[in-house]
């Protein structure tokens, strides 16, 4: 279940109490318009039972440093239920948003992890901290600034990844990939899991302990007319993703190449209607490629058909107003199915 409006401790926390009552397995919460951390201090304590991650955290907005503490105390104030979800952002925000500097983004994010997880050492075993990389150094934490160490031990890193680079560094380095939410089922057998699974022998990991957050695309609705407004929105939606060039792969898999070429094209054009007819070219098979189309009670079911032996943690993407109680009759399925 993702967290999100309104933007009141008090609503996260009611948020995550209804994720947990309802079967939920897990509330994540977003860096966009505000902190990713905060609202999950509130549903630690509001929701003992369920999980709690960032989808995403923006990495590269911060240091090593920082973000372990961060981490490292929300782990310990949930008592091991915390997931830190890491991605890199683009370099335009990196640079003119945060104002921090850009460049190697998959050797970095590589380096950035393996800092941390030195960092996390330290504070948990006691073993000095000696890490000396090319993009950090942290070499310095003296017992005041050291916390005690985590009882369910460091938080379990997952790494949001498009191209093939950054998803052969979740497979080397993390504890699961957040793959983009522009994919298919067929991308993800064909493309990102070998990727995965390579970079997991290469590193001697074994595969069984590696896990996959999909945030996936869904329409959804209790009525036809709900039916209607939701296709619609995910046809934008995947027009939208459509129309960027970094996912041209994704449709170059499918024979779809043209398409984000007039998607991209028509993206960059002043036209006032540009998205709605960028929205139009999505066909059905377009459409129930990249999205579960089904009705309340069936998408469960729906969903683990698909996903269930590539997935284990799904969420769902509904880009359209809607009630968290919709999607409840598809919880239970995926849940049982996520024990893999």
């Amino acid at each position: 279940m993702q967290i999100g409006e309104p933007w009141t401790l008090a609503g996260f926390a009611e948020q995550a109490r209804y994720a947990q009552e309802h079967g939920y397995s897990g509330v994540w919460s977003a860096e966009a318009a505000h902190d990713p951390f905060l609202p999950l201090v509130s549903a630690a304590s509001a929701a003992p039972r369920v999980d709690l991650g960032t989808a995403i955290a923006v990495a590269f907005a911060r240091n090593p440093m920082s973000l372990a503490h961060t981490a490292h105390d929300l782990a310990t104030l949930s008592g091991g239920r915390f997931l830190l979800g890491l991605g890199s952002q683009v370099r335009s925000h990196v640079e003119r948003r945060f104002g921090m500097p850009w460049g190697h983004p998959a050797r970095r994010m590589r380096e950035f992890i393996q800092a941390l997880r030195a960092i996390w050492a330290s504070w948990n075993t006691g073993e000095r901290l000696a890490f000396r990389g090319e993009f950090y150094s942290h070499t310095l934490t003296t017992p005041f600034f050291a916390p005690p160490p985590c009882p369910s031990g460091p938080p379990k890193v997952y790494l949001a990844a498009v191209g093939d680079r950054m998803t052969e560094v979740a497979g080397s380095v993390c504890d699961g990939l957040i793959p983009h939410s522009f994919t298919t089922e067929r991308y993800l057998r064909e493309r990102t899991l070998p990727l995965v699974h390579r970079a997991l022998t290469a590193s001697g990991r074994d595969p069984a302990g590696f896990s996959v957050n999909l945030a996936g695309l869904v329409v959804t609705g209790a009525t036809e007319e709900a039916m209607a407004v939701a296709d619609r929105r995910v046809r934008e939606q995947i027009a939208f993703y459509g129309s960027t060039t970094d996912y041209v792969g994704v449709l170059e898999l499918h024979g779809w190449a043209e398409l984000g070429s007039e998607l991209n094209r028509l993206a960059r054009s002043s036209r006032d209607d540009r998205w709605r007819t960028m929205g139009d070219l999505i066909d059905d098979e377009v459409l129930h490629a990249f999205a579960v189309v089904a009705e309340p009670d069936r998408l469960g079911d729906a969903v683990a058909a698909r996903f269930g032996d590539v997935v284990d943690r799904f969420r769902f993407y509904a880009p359209y107003e809607h009630h968290p109680g919709m999607l409840l009759p598809a919880v239970d399925v995926l849940n049982l199915r996520a024990e893999r």
